[in-house]
Order: structure tokens, then sequence, then C-alpha cells
């Protein structure tokens, strides 16, 4: 029994949806930009194949060319997002470096609890108190 595989067709729609996803846009703002329904955008995205007319179209839409759409490597826009943040700590213009100390928050939080748990216990010897004052004075 011979085996083959046969290369799984690239979707064109799931490409639509990380280039948009890519430009930070929603389905309503393509949709807007279209001059269509949500749900038209939303059935494009999850057509394996989409014609070059619509392709172009939406291309357009998204500033970008139909190629570019056709050629998106997602593994690869994902790999280059996370490798480039992780060097220079930005993703798309934008700096995620700590502009605190952890240890301080984490010391900061633990400091907090240690607080909330002396009035827990506080309440709960003055209420033991009360209790016993209360039983005290019916025997």
């Amino acid at each position: 029994m011979e085996h083959t595989t046969t290369p799984r067709p690239k979707h064109i729609g799931r490409k639509v949806r990380h280039m948009r996803e890519l430009l930070n846009l929603t389905q309503d703002d393509l949709a807007e930009k279209m001059d269509m329904s949500q749900q038209t955008v939303s059935n494009i995205e999850s057509s394996e194949e989409v014609d070059d007319e619509q392709l172009e179209k939406v291309a357009k839409a998204m500033g970008v060319t139909a190629d570019a759409i056709k050629n998106l490597d997602e593994n690869a826009t994902v790999y280059n997002i996370v490798h480039n943040s992780s060097i220079s700590g930005t993703v798309s213009g934008q700096n995620y470096n700590c502009t605190f100390n952890p240890l301080d928050k984490l010391m900061e939080t633990i400091e907090k609890n240690e607080k909330l748990y002396r009035e827990l216990l506080k309440e709960k010897d003055e209420k033991v108190a009360m209790l016993e004052k209360y039983l005290g004075g019916k025997k």
C-alpha cells in the first residue's frame, strides 16, 4: 500500500484574517471599508478559496497587495514578532520593557496580605471576646 501526501491547499480566507489582524482591523472595520456587511467579511475569511477579484478588493481595502495576502507565511510572521520583540523589547513600535522592579511589586503584595491578615485576626479576636462576654453573663 502506497502512502502519498498531498500538500494542503493554502487557505486564503485564513490568510485574509491573519493579515487583517496584523493590521489591527476588525471585521467591521474591513466591512465598512469595502462597503459590505461584517458577515460577508466573515464568509470570505472562512472560505478556503477566494476569487482573484474579491481578493484584490480585500487587499485594496487593507492597503496591501493581493500577493502579500497570498504569500503570507503565518508561522514566519509569528516567529518574527516574537523574535524581534524579545531582542528589542518592542512589538509594533510599543515598548514593553518593565519600568518597575518586579521584586518590589512582589514585596508590596506580601506586605498588603500580611496587613489584611493581621486585621482579620484582630476582628476575630474582638468577636471571640464579645461572645465570651455575652456567654459569660448567661451562666
